[in-house]
């Protein structure tokens, strides 16, 4: 059964459809992946799906429910969560309170209880931090806790947004980009990560330009092109498809036209 399900889901912008009649599912621990040429309409879609953007038109289903049009922060209480392409990182603080900030949207104890450090308070406060603290270990981290974030390296930190999307123990994790950045040894850690968070139930939509990376570790694939799904199905067809060999190779010869202009 599907656990997150997209019904023609579409969007406009000034008149231009941005996107149009999308539709796919995410079975539980499924990676599928959402690729195209660039202006295709992959980050729209994602943030359609995880509320950022109202859709037009379609519907997103979560576990059955329909969640559309419902904001982010009732997403992730309902266990859709996501990662940006620009990295929602507070880079003055340290490695571990970024950790900790995930946990706070899972905390609703009273507010008096929080003001006068209330032992209920406090301890929550021990729970989130253990919390967290395990996360950094999942996330190869655990020895950077106590560093200021801004001290990390690119793939180091791309991996702590991970970690603060799992903070709000999601079913459903949306990334938008992981690997952008990265060298190679920080794209393969970042490989293991998605694959190893998949293998535990977790199903993950994710959206990135490392073709190979893609192929590698995805179940199944979905291709949009100037907002348009063109093919989908597992990676060995989509690699032979015409019409994505077509969509990206016109891309590319748009790109050198006006290189060479």
């Amino acid at each position: 059964m599907s656990l997150l399900q997209i019904e023609g889901l579409g969007i406009d912008f000034g008149g231009l459809r941005a996107v149009n009649d999308v539709s796919f599912s995410l079975k539980p621990g499924e990676i599928v992946s959402v690729i195209g040429p660039n202006g295709a309409g992959k980050t729209t879609l994602f943030n359609m799906i995880s509320g950022v953007y109202a859709p037009a038109r379609g519907r997103v289903l979560l576990d059955g429910e329909d969640v559309t049009r419902m904001p982010p922060h009732l997403l992730a209480r309902r266990g859709l969560s996501r990662t940006f392409q620009n990295l929602q990182i507070f880079q003055s603080m340290t490695v571990l309170e970024n950790a900790v900030a995930g946990h706070h949207l899972h905390e609703r104890g009273p507010v008096l209880a929080d003001l006068f450090a209330l032992p209920a308070s406090r301890r929550r406060s021990r729970e989130s931090e253990a919390g967290a603290r395990a996360l950094l270990e999942r996330v190869g981290l655990g020895r950077a806790a106590s560093q200021e974030a801004g001290s990390l390296s690119y793939g180091a930190l791309k991996r702590l947004e991970i970690a603060r999307a799992l903070a709000l123990k999601p079913r459903v994790l949306l990334l938008d980009e992981p690997a952008a950045g990265c060298n190679a040894v920080e794209t393969e850690e970042i490989d293991h990560l998605i694959a190893a968070v998949a293998a535990e139930g977790v199903s993950i939509l994710l959206v990135e330009h490392d073709m190979k990376m893609v192929m590698r570790i995805s179940n199944h694939i979905v291709v949009l092109d100037h907002g348009e799904k063109i093919a989908e199905g597992e990676p060995a067809a989509i690699s032979r498809d015409p019409r994505v060999i077509e969509a990206y190779l016109g891309a590319q010869a748009t790109e050198a036209t006006h290189a060479d202009g």
